[in-house]
């Protein structure tokens, strides 16, 4: 097991290195923010209003409406790595790690607004009628020949397989071992409850799981940020050093030394990348599989709806996660205690065990949440692999994994679960910039029409037929 666990870490290190998906993830979503001339600054309030508020396109073909969409990718990404990926990231690579994240979460916006456009673009109807898509689909459809096929297949796979991972196994530990923690239930009897409920929602499918993160999502992410903004409001003293401290960490390492895990720049750029996508998953394609399902009248209003969901998730939650830590000053504990590193940090804002309690809380909400998120993304993967025949056996085999990830130690599965996601990354992101020019014309041409995002579907409809789109 331990030259296994070896395995993972070296090859996590190689692919999470400074000359393989680093530089890839960055520089992909530096390219695509230019190419789409800084689209995520430039149209930021309007998808925030057209996929929060005005939620306008629930006639347009899809399963469930773009609002059910952003929060079923939500479900997904808002977890386990919003507070516990955030205090690793920065109890190894220093509080400077905590400035990479924002930089792969505002580049990481172009990434997800291209490949939620890439989604819907290119999604096509299964043999039971209902929508799918996502980089198995678009790459194949999208990128002609060989390259093409083995692009989705190669994502497809390994998102499979990352479903397990990511998605499943270090989620329902998460929610086990914060159970017992908080309130001494046995870690059997959570992963039976999960187990049960999970079970539950997977038989309703995807309208199930919309209706369900439409719900249950707003309604955890409010309750951690006010519990966090609470906690800053009465460390107020504190942020201008904490902000001085990050920015000056970022570009020089010099505050990850001690007892722990090095120092030093790459170290802050590795761990916050690392962490940024496993938080955000920009770039890795996971997103545009919920996004395919939305019911919008045009690939840029839902691109745009998406990329949202990396602003909420990454400039929004993980930022009160990162500040807490940084203010409380605990962040220089050491790596073996990032699990609770972020719930010293609100106890010491918070009276009594209010603290500790919310954190638990919210890790139970985020980890249940992205189980079900990504039972979603692996099935509709594994079905591109082998038609709706897998879809039964993959949603019993992951109902029975979840039972097992809580009541099994996970320190092999999150180096894994590293791995996995960013040999996930890796073929998508390589369509990305292959379709780049094609989702930049048609981006362009649409936000030209309908600068606002007010045009009717109808009027949309005449738009595309104008165009010549074969898109419907």
């Amino acid at each position: 097991m331990e030259s296994l666990q070896n395995a993972f870490d070296t090859a996590g290190g190689v692919v999470w290195g400074p000359f393989v998906l680093i530089p890839l993830l960055l520089g992909t979503g530096l390219y695509l923010t230019v190419r789409l001339g800084g689209i995520q600054f430039r149209t930021l309030g309007r998808a925030m209003r057209h996929g929060l508020i005005d939620n306008s396109d629930t006639d347009g073909k899809g399963d469930i409406s773009n609002y059910q969409a952003l929060t079923t990718a939500l479900a997904a990404t808002v977890g386990v790595g919003n507070i516990v990926g955030v205090a690793t990231a920065i109890s190894v690579g220093g509080p400077g790690a905590l400035f990479w994240i924002w930089v792969t979460g505002l580049v990481g916006m172009a990434s997800k607004y291209t490949e939620a456009f890439l989604g819907v673009r290119f999604r096509t109807t299964d043999a039971k009628g209902e929508i799918s898509g996502g980089p198995q689909y678009y790459l194949k459809r999208g990128i002609s020949g060989p390259l093409g096929k083995i692009l989705g297949i190669s994502f497809a796979l390994f998102a499979v397989i990352a479903s397990f991972g990511i998605g499943n196994l270090t989620q329902a530990n998460a929610v086990a071992s914060n159970m017992e923690g908080t309130f001494g239930i046995d870690p059997m009897i959570t992963g039976v409850i999960i187990f049960i409920f999970v079970g539950a929602v997977l038989l309703g499918g995807i309208q199930a799981i919309g209706r369900i993160t439409a719900a249950f999502v707003p309604m955890m992410i409010i309750l951690y940020i006010t519990a966090g903004i609470v906690v800053l409001i009465l460390q107020a003293g504190q942020i201008p050093a904490a902000l001085a401290l990050i920015f000056t960490d970022a570009f020089t390492g010099t505050a990850a030394t001690g007892g722990f895990v090095g120092a030093g720049i790459m170290l802050a750029i590795q761990f916050g990348v690392a962490r940024g996508i496993f938080s955000n998953e920009s770039g890795m394609g996971s997103a545009a599989i919920a996004a395919a399902a939305a019911k919008t009248s045009h690939p840029v209003r839902q691109g745009l709806v998406s990329m949202t969901q990396t602003f909420i998730d990454t400039l929004i939650v993980v930022t009160i996660t990162g500040l807490v830590i940084v203010t409380a000053g605990v962040w220089d504990t050491g790596r073996e205690t990032a699990g609770v590193m972020t719930a010293n940090a609100f106890s010491t804002g918070l009276p009594g065990e209010w603290g500790g309690t919310i954190v638990s809380l919210s890790i139970i909400f985020f980890a249940f949440s992205t189980l079900i998120g990504w039972s979603y993304y692996g099935e509709r993967s594994l079905e591109s692999l082998v038609g709706r025949i897998g879809t039964i056996p993959y949603r019993m085999l992951f109902t029975i994994t979840a039972l097992i990830g809580a009541t099994v130690e996970l320190d092999l599965v999150w180096s894994f679960s590293d791995l996995a996601n960013g040999l996930m990354a890796l073929p998508n992101l390589v369509g990305l910039l292959i379709l780049s020019g094609l989702v930049a014309r048609e981006t362009k041409a649409y936000l030209k029409f309908d600068p606002k995002l007010r045009a009717t579907p109808e009027e949309v409809a005449a738009f595309l037929r104008a165009q010549g789109s074969d898109w419907k």
